[in-house]
This record gives C-alpha cells, structure tokens and sequence, in this order.
C-alpha cells in the first residue's frame, strides 16, 4: 500500500554516474514503496535518459522477482495498449506524468525550466516528503534521514510526552 507522501528528484543535467546510481537507490529501495522513496524526477529540457537508464540497470535483477515483474509487464501493457510513450531498461519504464506518485516499476518524470518556480511549488505540496538532488538532500541519502528528520514533521518523542 502506497504511503500518503512521497519523495521526488530534481535533476540538473550534469550528474555524474555515481550520482545516477545514487538515485537509483533512492528509486528503488524497498522496492520503491517507502514515503522517502523517489517516485517522480524533475529533469531540464533537452535532458539524456541514456545514463539515468544505464545507471538504473544496478537494479535490473528487480525484473527476476515475480511480483516486481508482474508490476513492470502490467504497466507497461497499459502504456502499450493507450499508445503512450515511454522510455524502459527493461527493469523500470521512465514516463512523462504530472502525478508525483508512480506505480511500482514505473517512474514519473517532467520537465521544468524555472528552478525557483518549481523548488516554491514542490515546497508548498504537502504531499513531499523531501525534495532529493541539486541544492536539496544529497542523492542517495532519502533513505537515510538524519536524528532531526522527522516522519511527517512530528517529533514522536514530544509527541509520547504530551500524551
């Protein structure tokens, strides 16, 4: 079951392959489904998928999984039947969306011209769990948020003592 909040990537062009499969950490650990997990990227026009999908075959061994598998053929079978384009690794299928939550083996992505414009709207959804990538959390890191980052904003020691 899908969490109530989600995490999302801005990317700027000039990510290294370290950073790319950095993210693909931040996209596929626990199979995708934790709040902290990247489901939608934001990428600049003109963007190259190439090394974002090269990077992403660290995780190509999620198709041998059933239930992953049976996620991504589902998927793709519907982009296939509407006639949607898509980009794909075989293991995860890349897809123009607005919607900043994604299936399981699907993610979402967009295009942004204006940084500022964009950083002030994902700040201001309630929705983002945290924004990963240029000038924001390092990539790679959404799973592993520090002593002071907490779930949903709420201290739950403070929370425990005001009950």
């Amino acid at each position: 079951m899908r969490h109530n909040k989600t995490s999302v990537a801005i990317l700027n062009g000039e990510e290294t392959t370290q950073e790319l499969e950095l993210l693909a950490d931040d996209v596929h650990t626990f199979f995708g489904l934790g709040c902290r997990n990247v489901t939608k990227i934001f990428v600049p026009g003109g963007y190259d998928f190439i090394p974002l999908l090269n990077a992403f075959k660290k995780y190509a061994y999620f198709s041998d999984h059933p239930k992953y598998r049976n996620n991504y053929d589902y998927n793709l079978a519907l982009l296939i039947m509407n006639h949607k384009l898509y980009m794909t690794n075989e293991s995860i299928i890349l897809f123009e969306d607005e919607n900043i939550f994604s299936p399981v083996s699907q993610l979402n992505y967009s295009y942004y011209d204006d940084k500022i414009s964009l950083m002030n709207k994902l700040e201001a959804n309630e929705n983002i769990q945290c924004i990963i990538g240029d000038n924001s959390i390092t990539l790679g890191a959404a799973q592993m948020p520090g002593l002071f980052d907490y779930a949903d904003g709420v201290d739950t020691m403070e929370f425990l003592l005001g009950l």
